[in-house]
């Protein structure tokens, strides 16, 4: 019994994103975006199969795993694109600290404008960071876990849906500029939004991911005070 509700889990999931494939090529909208439809359609045929989040644990846990080679295999198109990486280091890199921290101070800013208690403040502040590492920065901050996981995925899931549909109205077509945005905003599921528009965007989003965290990680503790 549990092994098929782990075999149906995966194949709604796959079957789901399929599906969202077909529509955002056909409709290309920021709610037919893969991440979106998958993840929106999943919960409701699972809801409607009266499929438990317990249940659908061990095929969660197969389709994570997965992540792990899928990411190392962005390294090659990196690899094989080394030379326009190198050329662009420095703007990339300005490009990176201006937008983990510009997302950072834009969320303080308009938390306390809004009257959110201090934990609040504190809790989107990191909302760019990835889960992982968001998680073990909020202690750091006095920031809520719970809270702060909810803001990442909220903002994974805005970036993903409006993330592409401003670049293309900004006219930015550069797929390392795109990968570079999405991956510093969206952390993994910008990541994940940028490797299906090409190779190149989603291995620099995941570049992209790693150093907005450490980068984040090391300056919200001494930011945060001042902001």
């Amino acid at each position: 019994m549990k092994l098929a509700l782990t075999l149906y889990g995966i194949a709604v999931t796959t079957a789901m994103y399929a599906v969202s494939r077909r529509l955002s090529r056909r409709w290309p909208s920021p709610f037919t975006s893969p991440v979106f439809f998958t993840t929106l359609a999943t919960v409701l045929v699972l809801a409607l199969s009266r499929v438990h989040l317990s249940d659908y644990a061990q095929a969660k846990e197969i389709l994570t795993f997965l992540l792990g080679p899928a990411t190392v295999a962005l390294a090659l198109p990196l690899y094989r694109n080394r030379r326009l990486l190198t050329a662009n280091l420095v703007p990339a890199l300005a490009g990176l600290i201006a937008g983990a921290i510009g997302t950072m101070v834009t969320a303080v800013a308009l938390a306390k404008a809004l009257g959110f208690s201090r934990t609040i403040v504190a809790s989107i502040s990191i909302k760019s960071v990835t889960a992982p590492v968001a998680v073990e920065l909020a202690g750091i901050i006095q920031a809520d876990p719970a809270l702060t996981v909810a803001f990442v995925i909220v903002t994974g899931m805005v970036g993903v849906m409006l993330g592409p549909w401003l670049l293309d109205r900004a006219g930015i077509r550069s797929p390392l500029a795109r990968g570079l945005a999405l991956g510093t905003i969206s952390h993994g599921q910008g990541t994940a939004q940028a490797a299906l528009e090409s190779e190149l965007s989603g291995a620099i989003a995941s570049i992209a991911l790693g150093i907005a965290a450490v980068f984040t990680s090391l300056a919200a503790p001494r930011l945060l005070p001042y902001l």
